[in-house]
């Protein structure tokens, strides 16, 4: 199968680094101008499309940005840059229940050479201390034998739970992460792939199922709770982060990630299984020096 993100024609994709470069000095009429260009030599590119969407909005023509969107989903129904939540944003689609593995694994893979300086330095990231003091609160002194890092990125958690642990697998989508995990030498297995999936095919497998900043790249949380519900051993723990907002059930915010409130966390919780141990207001993370609300949670099977 063919890549879409190649270019098949240089004449098109020499017009599209120029319309890039338009939108980088903020001269977003040229970046349209261009993008149209390039687009008539290569009329489903989805770089191109994604990126004539982007301009458009930025000029206020948010139909024309609908519409773009809407080309790049067709031409990539795989969806690595997100096109189906920029048209959720854009009110096109109200019930976002997600986002899709090819855009979070495309995501990180190009996020993952300044990952840990950009969390640590710039969004002050405490969500792995979280996790390992929900966990001591829920389960003082407890140690546990298998444990799962759901998302488990560079092994920021993994570096935190080492200590209470036997056993220590992580999953993640990106492989460019999983191969800073694996230099950290912290884990006795590494996997990718996609967790919802990877949790389906471990049953009654594991003490403790940890997510960092994991549970903001989904919206409904009903298949992942139940999976994690099942890939727990009796008494087992599913702590995790996740972000809130003041309403109902769960908003896919601007920043593309998602929001939930609390209530709607304890009642999938509890559809799936889980009771709950502890569950406190917690940041995890700033935005633009403002503390992002959340919690910090740990369940049990």
């Amino acid at each position: 199968m063919a890549d879409p993100f190649v270019c098949p024609d240089p004449i098109a994709e020499r017009r599209y680094a120029y319309a890039r470069a338009a939108s980088k000095d903020g001269d977003w009429a040229a970046a349209v101008e261009m993008l149209e260009q390039t687009l008539e030599r290569a009329p489903a590119w989805p770089p191109a499309l994604f990126a004539l969407a982007e301009a458009k909005e930025k000029l206020g023509a948010r139909g024309g940005a609908r519409a773009a969107f809407a080309a790049c989903l067709a031409a990539d129904p795989g969806d690595a840059q997100g096109a189906a939540a920029r048209l959720a944003l854009l009110g096109e689609d109200d019930a976002a229940r997600g986002l899709p593995s090819a855009y979070v694994a495309r995501l990180f893979d190009d996020y993952a050479p300044r990952f840990e300086r950009h969390l640590t330095q710039d969004l002050a990231y405490r969500g792995p201390a979280l996790i390992l003091e929900t966990i001591e609160a829920a389960a003082p002194g407890r140690r546990f034998a298998r444990s799962l890092d759901l998302g488990c990125g560079t092994g920021l958690a993994g570096e935190a739970l080492r200590s209470r642990v036997d056993w220590l697998e992580g999953v993640d989508l990106s492989s460019a992460m999983l191969a800073k995990a694996r230099r950290r030498a912290l884990y006795d297995a590494l996997g990718e792939g996609e967790i919802v999936d990877r949790l389906r095919r471990r049953a009654a497998e594991f003490d403790l199922l940890v997510a960092a900043d994991v549970l903001v790249y989904f919206g409904d949380l009903s298949a992942l709770f139940t999976a994690a519900a099942a890939a727990l051993a009796p008494s087992g723990l599913f702590a995790f982060t996740v972000e809130t907002h003041s309403g109902a059930g769960y908003r896919l915010q601007p920043s593309l990630r998602f929001a939930h409130a609390r209530a709607y966390v304890e009642t999938q919780a509890a559809a799936a299984g889980l009771s709950p141990i502890i569950v406190t207001d917690a940041w995890a993370r700033r935005e633009a020096g403002t503390e992002v609300p959340g919690l910090a949670a740990a369940f049990a099977r």
